[in-house]
């Protein structure tokens, strides 16, 4: 007994002294390798959020905030402006007549639209008009403004990559001399070279960022279509497809997957879980999302989050369709992506 409270007090010592040194023994460790983060499930109602966009137009102007958002910050992690370890949302607004002045970041971004006409986003040198439901593709290091040629508010949700620029420390950032590009490519040129590819969920890939810079809705509703007549919905996730990139067949990020799924009314779900987090828009109708032990009733243009490796199922009172993105890409790149249906 003396021999081991000794060599139980050396030890306590000599973790105390390597301490010092900026040396941590790993046997000390409280918890081991195990799915899942810190991040608990969210959701925000549009109801409730819109009209705080609304108040914030009349309280800082376009150019004194630069982007007018909203960001959505989970719970658990306050102060950093992420929805999850891994990805930033925020709801963006644009009144009539306004422009978000040119600039360009190494993070990756994506754009869906909630609602409104007339705005435009410019990439790369090409104007792209987007309407309630249209992805809109930002790559890294590319130059983007926006404006709102239309008569009323445009709302879109804006998803990026950050954390993982931020955990490399390679977030860059540079304003453009002037708030508008120069457009130098014609509208539409992006679609129109490449085409448009929606496949398949099941189909998994990684890749660089897609070249067509704008997947309208309308294109997707159409594949929705031809699914549901095709054949019956997948038990966890209805009828479901993954935004591509038409030139290689992956992702369009090399770290975001992007999605859309329609589930049918009365739809319900099977409890489905992975390692990914992952934000989803509700584009239309009505249902509820149970995450883990909380559920969320879900309107037109909610946002929510579901965090890794806990279960979540949908229930569709009405026709259901979900926009999502997720860190599958990045994570199947690495190796870490696992799934499954419970």
């Amino acid at each position: 007994m003396a021999t081991a409270s000794l060599a139980n007090s050396d030890l306590g010592r000599f973790g105390d002294e390597v301490k010092d040194m900026s040396l941590f023994p790993l046997w000390e460790r409280t918890s081991g390798l195990k799915p899942g983060s810190n991040c608990v499930p969210a959701h925000w109602s549009y109801a409730e959020v819109r009209p705080q966009l609304i108040r914030a137009c009349s309280l800082i102007t376009k150019k004194e905030a630069e982007r007018r958002v909203l960001c959505l910050e989970n719970p658990s992690l306050r102060g950093t402006t992420f929805i999850c370890d891994s990805l930033f949302a925020g709801l963006q607004i644009i009144m009539p007549g306004e422009i978000a002045a040119s600039h360009r970041h190494t993070p990756s971004a994506l754009r869906f639209i909630i609602e409104g006409e007339g705005a435009y986003t410019a990439v790369a040198g090409e104007k792209l008009p987007m309407t309630a439901g249209d992805f809109v593709v930002t790559p890294s290091w590319a130059w983007h403004d926006h404006g709102n040629l239309g008569a009323a508010p445009v709302v879109w949700l804006d998803g990026l990559d950050t954390p993982f620029a931020k955990l490399f420390g390679a977030s860059f950032r540079e304003e453009y001399p002037e708030d508008r590009q120069p457009l130098d490519r014609p509208e539409g040129e992006s679609t129109a070279v490449y085409g448009m590819n929606l496949i398949p969920d099941e189909y998994h890939s990684d890749g660089r960022s897609s070249p067509v810079l704008i997947y309208p809705y309308e294109r997707t509703r159409a594949a929705f279509d031809s699914m549901a007549r095709a054949g019956k919905p997948h038990p966890a996730h209805g009828h479901k497809l993954r935004y591509a990139n038409p030139a290689t067949g992956k992702h369009p990020f090399p770290t975001m997957a992007v999605s859309m799924q329609r589930l049918p009314a009365g739809f319900a779900g099977k409890p489905y879980r992975c390692t990914g987090s992952a934000v989803f828009a509700v584009h239309r109708g009505e249902g509820t999302a149970r995450i883990g032990d909380k559920e969320f009733k879900i309107r037109p243009h909610d946002v929510f989050v579901a965090t890794p490796w806990l279960p979540y199922s949908f229930a569709a009172d009405s026709e259901l369709e979900l926009f999502s993105y997720s860190d599958r890409a990045g994570q199947e790149a690495l190796g870490y992506w696992r799934e499954q249906v419970d």
